[in-house]
């Protein structure tokens, strides 16, 4: 964090996040509140506007002074976040108690008012390290699309989220710089899952690229301290204010917090004998194949979410690798599309997966009562993480990434990177087939002690 204006010692997330500045033209820092997001991109704003880049920088870099355009929500927020950073508080930059990122020393002149907000200006002038100038504007989403038209420029910063037509016409204004398209953006996604989180979480272009930072990615918290932020937000808003997760409000799918249902790994080899295993897959192409393995305790009628594979463009045979070290006996529980058949082979989709080596169960997946309901799944599914009955280890990202997002819109749930979801969905579904996690001969009616010291496998 901020030590002085020439000192940034950036997180690891942070530093992420302005490394990727070299692969992807869009970015974004979509993190929780008071983490250091916006710090970040003023800290950018200034090493480009300036040519002063630290040893350390390893992130995009402009070879000549450029023109730089900040936008937030309003005038007001403007002046009181960015140029705050920038350029201290109001009446600070004739001071010598003057402490904005930018010094003092290579400000051109006193920075241009700009008309309507008391305080704010229009843009600042900095002496580059060529001996140009270098330009940086301020832009109000509030005043709309048309104060958006007409410059060309070579980098804008979205502080905060923006409307998508702004994201757009701002984008547009960086498509003749030095380096063609470049936008960053820096904010904590508290308008839910707008057109431009989507955008960037849901079907993302290949020059677009998200790093999330959470109150636990940032030093300058001791744990009480953390502790004592998050319970003082707004539970609904709390993972998006702590760790940067959309807020889906009424549209969330499962609205659960992850602590109420996260875990730390578990080790096949402690696990009772009597636990049991199942895996659900998702037929995919265009979007990813996937499958969940499932180790479920009948005893208290628990899953837990234990292993995950997600893949695009993969043939059957090519997916079951990827699932092979779950065991070979694991059953997989599948859905209705499994019964279409290839046009070529005559072969249904579940038939040519199980000669690749999956053990597919003989039946699609199904309520007990025959019934296979979209909403009667997560029904099930919401009701076991409410009372404690469905856990999920940390270490799946890929799921946590689905959870997250996945959504409602005007009640109807978005398919859309859903894909391990419908996999937990099925292999939970299908609960009555899993299979021991160990043969009968290896399963002993003993004591949990003795049970530990026992080594069970597939």
């Amino acid at each position: 964090m901020k030590e002085s204006q020439n000192t940034y010692v950036a997180y690891e997330k942070q530093k992420e996040f302005h490394e990727i500045g070299i692969e992807y033209a869009e970015r974004c820092l979509m993190a929780g509140n008071q983490t250091g997001k916006t710090y970040s991109g003023a800290m950018e704003c200034y090493f480009h506007l300036s040519g002063n880049y630290p040893e350390w920088w390893r992130g995009l870099k402009f070879e000549k002074a450029p023109v730089i355009w900040v936008g937030g929500d309003t005038g007001e927020t403007i002046r009181d976040t960015t140029q705050r950073l920038l350029l201290d508080r109001p009446g600070k930059l004739q001071e010598d108690s003057y402490e904005g990122i930018l010094p003092k020393r290579i400000i051109i002149g006193d920075p241009k008012p700009a008309l309507g907000t008391p305080n704010l200006f229009d843009h600042v002038k900095v002496r580059h390290t060529t001996g140009a100038i270098s330009y940086c504007y301020f832009k109000a989403y509030a005043k709309g699309r048309q104060k958006w038209q007409g410059e060309t420029i070579d980098l804008v910063w979205f502080d905060e989220e923006p409307p998508e037509e702004l994201y757009a016409e701002g984008l547009t204004r960086t498509n003749r710089g030095q380096l063609g398209q470049r936008a960053v953006l820096t904010f904590t996604p508290l308008l839910g899952m707008s057109n431009v989180v989507a955008k960037f979480l849901q079907s993302p272009s290949p020059a677009q690229k998200v790093v999330k930072m959470t109150i636990e990615d940032v030093g300058h918290y001791t744990e009480a301290e953390r502790t004592s932020i998050v319970a003082s937000y707004l539970e609904h808003e709390r993972e998006a204010r702590a760790k940067g997760i959309p807020i889906m409000g009424s549209g969330r799918v499962f609205p659960i917090t992850e602590a109420s249902i996260i875990e730390e790994p578990l080790q096949m080899k402690d696990l009772p004998g009597w636990w049991k295993s199942i895996a659900g897959i998702d037929f995919g192409w265009q979007h990813p194949s996937a499958a969940v393995m499932i180790l479920y305790d009948p005893e208290n009628d628990i899953v837990h979410i234990h292993a995950t594979h997600r893949e695009k463009n993969a043939t059957p045979i090519m997916f079951a690798g990827g699932v092979r070290t779950w065991g070979e006996e694991i059953p997989f529980s599948w859905p209705h599309d499994g019964l279409q058949h290839d046009k070529g082979s005559g072969k249904t989709l579940a038939e040519q997966y199980k000669e690749a080596g999956i053990n597919m169960l003989n039946q699609r997946a199904t309520f007990d009562d025959g019934s296979y309901g979209l909403e009667a799944g997560l029904m099930d599914m919401l009701d076991r993480m409410q009372t404690g009955r469905l856990k999920v280890s940390r270490m799946l990202a890929d799921w946590w990434e689905e959870f997250r997002i996945y959504h409602r819109r005007n009640g109807i749930v978005v398919k859309e990177r859903d894909d391990l979801m419908a996999a937990t969905r099925y292999g939970i579904m299908m609960l009555r087939y899993a299979k021991p996690i160990v043969e009968p001969m290896k399963r002993y009616p003993t004591t949990p002690k003795i049970i530990a010291d026992i080594e069970v496998g597939y």
